[in-house]
């Protein structure tokens, strides 16, 4: 990067898309169709572009994040709470959607945040299958929940019905995320490796084969900062605060929980290694945060090394 690179934000909406420029200042709108986007990639390709920031909107955002890596352009997808966080911080209490462009642009400026390829096709169809499925399973809860306080016999029937009619949509999605898997021989080898680990199931296995791309290809720190169980500092002064697991993707990280409670039933190495926390006198919590952190270490080096759990355990 040089004097003369150019640090693009862009807020997403519904309909038009808010493009600001860094250092220069310039600003403009865009439409959020194939005319917009054409003219978006227009403009910006003949511009020394250094990155370009877009908040995650719900899905808005993907059309045009497509577009843009479409042509080579350095590109990374944000948490807007990161965005926020920064506004507020430089004391930017106003919103708009010129000021958001504006904000975007400047984070990408001072903080530079990495650019990251997009998913590929196939990996992005399996992910919001694997999203469906999380969100079909939640409904289920809440309506069970609403059935057993329901005391009107016709809304019971209905409940019922709708609970069923959710676990037969549960049913194909499953359906449909094990056909997507077995359409790649890539996967199939993947998704076998992890299940080799005792307390690694369906679902385990694939959530992470869909959200944690970079499994196997990075190291154990960097994969537990993504997934977010690496324990993050609180000190000040002579102070030392208590250490806790933050950010990272919600989502991997309960599934990976489950599958730690498992292991810890399960398998025997996680077992011992749990209760050895324990009489060290570590709280269970504690514990278990540092089974899951190292069950996600050791199904990173499996996918590292394309080892299955017995050959690795040997």
């Amino acid at each position: 990067m040089d004097e003369s690179s150019v640090f693009v934000g862009i807020d997403v909406s519904k309909d038009r898309l808010d493009v600001h420029l860094r250092p220069t200042g310039k600003a403009f709108c865009v439409s959020r169709d194939a005319k917009g986007l054409d003219d978006l990639v227009s403009r910006l390709i003949e511009l020394p572009v250094a990155l370009v920031v877009l908040e995650a909107t719900g899905g808005f955002e993907t059309t045009v994040a497509a577009a843009l890596a479409g042509v080579g352009l350095p590109l990374c997808v944000v948490n807007p709470r990161q965005i926020r966080d920064f506004a507020r911080a430089m004391g930017r209490l106003a919103k708009t959607d010129a000021l958001d462009a504006e904000a975007i642009a400047l984070f990408a400026e001072r903080i530079r945040p990495e650019a990251r390829p997009l998913l590929d096709p196939e990996r992005a169809r399996l992910a919001e299958f694997v999203s469906r499925r999380r969100q079909v399973i939640e409904m289920i809860g809440m309506e069970t929940n609403r059935r057993r306080r329901a005391t009107d016999k016709h809304l019971a029937k209905r409940l019922d019905r709708h609970v069923a009619f959710l676990e037969k949509e549960l049913d194909e999605i499953d359906r449909d995320i094990g056909e997507a898997i077995k359409s790649s021989p890539v996967w199939c080898k993947t998704e076998e490796l992890l299940k080799s680990v005792p307390g690694i199931g369906d679902v385990t296995a694939r959530t992470l084969l869909a959200e944690v791309p970079e499994l196997g290809t990075v190291d154990r720190h960097q994969i537990a900062a993504l997934v977010g169980v690496a324990p993050v500092n609180r000190d000040s002064g002579l102070m030392r605060g208590h250490r806790a697991i933050a950010g990272g993707r919600t989502s991997v990280r309960n599934v990976l929980y489950m599958a730690a409670l498992t292991a810890i039933r399960r398998n025997p190495v996680f077992r011992t290694f749990y209760h050895r926390l324990i009489t060290r006198g570590r709280p269970k919590k504690v514990a278990l945060v540092a089974v899951l952190r190292k069950l996600l270490t050791v199904l990173n080096a499996i996918v590292r090394d394309l080892t299955p759990w017995r050959q690795q355990s040997t």
